[in-house]
């Protein structure tokens, strides 16, 4: 084996070996004991644009009969970087949407390099994220990743910015929950019933991967992958681009976690029969998430203006997702599962796409518990790392990352019980 194999090798291994486990913070306190939870991740709408919006009446009742955080925030950008910033507090140093660099073993992961990938970089498909190393600092606003110059993107609050750290462990809620003896899923809608390996997109049915000459007799013009719907995305997938994930040191941590929302192990036939994990991620497609795309029709056409507003939104989008949100939520509150124990779903959405100053990056936080208070309007500042702090909290694991920051509060208000309790 090459210098360079044994060395990734050697950061893949010492990202999931017990020593490490003890670089993490302390578990944190404040939220009851969990036994199931469920997030959902919609995408690329800011709080304003989805509060109130006559488009999503069920997020909006939901959001009513609830808790809601009215000061919570995403990160950074673009979607990836948010994503992995909800499941292992950090962005790893990769500022970008890349597919995942497969199998990779010669690549280093930019924690051990110390170089930052950005979304407008020629780095390339990112390597597997493994090891311990430095971050990416989040500015105030940036002025070099997705856009450049002014007037620049948002990447908080335009007040508040985070250093990079330089002991950042390479693992995810994934490598916690199964190192606890716990569980997860991540429920990815339109992933092909083959599974995720070197799955970048796909529609469910064709993916990067399908050889299309294959389909007999040829047609004019050709059948080719630029024609399909990318409805199922990688970077909406944040587990599969750790190390410990792809080469699954741990049976109970593979690609294999990967599940399409249909199929006898999706979502709806887990959540039919209740047995479903300890953590469960739900991820809609690009056009239920309210992301969009540009060659599916226009229920599914991207916003037709990107200035932050209502006004310039595709309404058909925002009410698929509404719709899909509620068969989703809905689901959930008809599985066994949610009449057991202590359980909670959490809606939120990854970034605000239009936080080009002066819009900030504040998006919608929907916390229910069926065990807790209801209706509570919580205006403390929380951000994605308070989000996996909490989660932590409730499923008695360690803080990982900037989920130990001194400023990632946890979120006693919207995740109490109705006596106030934090018992096991």
């Amino acid at each position: 084996m090459k210098l360079s194999q044994l060395t990734s090798v050697a950061l893949a291994t010492a990202a999931i070996a017990s020593p490490l486990f003890a670089q993490q913070g302390p578990v944190p306190q404040g939220v009851p004991h969990l036994d199931h939870v469920f997030v959902i991740m919609m995408e690329n709408h800011g709080y304003s644009q989805i509060l109130n919006n006559p488009n999503a009446p069920f997020t909006n009742k939901y959001a009513a009969a609830v808790n809601t955080g009215t000061n919570y925030f995403a990160v950074a950008h673009p979607s990836l970087t948010n994503y992995l910033e909800v499941v292992g507090g950090s962005n790893f140093g990769v500022l970008n949407d890349h597919d995942p660099d497969w199998h990779n073993a010669n690549c280093m992961p930019n924690l051990a390099t110390g170089q930052t990938s950005f979304d407008n970089s020629n780095f390339g498909a990112t390597c597997p994220i493994a090891g311990m190393g430095t971050d990416a600092a989040t500015p105030k606003i940036d002025y070099s990743n997705e856009t450049t110059g002014l007037p620049g993107d948002i990447e908080i609050d335009g007040v508040r910015s985070i250093p990079a750290s330089s002991h950042i462990l390479g693992m995810s809620i994934a490598d916690q929950l199964v190192a606890a003896g716990l569980s997860y899923k991540s429920y990815q809608e339109n992933l092909p019933l083959s599974g995720a390996d070197r799955v970048n997109t796909s529609d469910g049915f064709f993916s990067n991967l399908t050889d299309f000459t294959k389909l007999v007799p040829a047609q004019t013009p050709a059948l080719t992958y630029s024609s399909v719907v990318a409805l199922y995305a990688d970077k909406h997938n944040p587990f599969i681009y750790f190390r410990s994930t792809q080469e699954g040191y741990d049976s109970r941590n593979t690609l294999a976690n990967s599940m399409p929302w249909d199929g006898p192990n999706g979502l709806y036939a887990d959540l039919a029969t209740g047995h479903v994990p300890t953590y469960s991620f739900i991820a809609p497609n690009q056009c239920d998430d309210q992301h969009g795309r540009g060659n599916a029709g226009p229920f599914c056409n991207y916003d037709p203006t990107s200035d932050g507003t209502q006004a310039g939104l595709n309404p058909a989008l925002i009410s698929r997702g509404d719709t899909t949100l509620q068969r989703v939520v809905s689901s959930i509150h008809h599985s066994p599962v949610w009449h057991e124990g202590r359980s909670a779903i959490v809606v939120l959405w990854d970034e605000n796409d239009y936080s080009t100053a002066p819009n900030t990056n504040q998006v919608l936080l929907i916390v229910d518990t069926n065990y807790g208070v209801h209706g509570v309007r919580s205006s403390n500042y929380y951000n994605h790392f308070s989000l996996l702090r909490t989660i932590e909290g409730g499923l008695r694991l360690p803080c990982l990352n900037h989920a130990c920051d001194n400023d990632s509060h946890v979120m006693t208000d919207l995740f109490a019980g109705k006596d106030g309790d934090d018992r096991n």
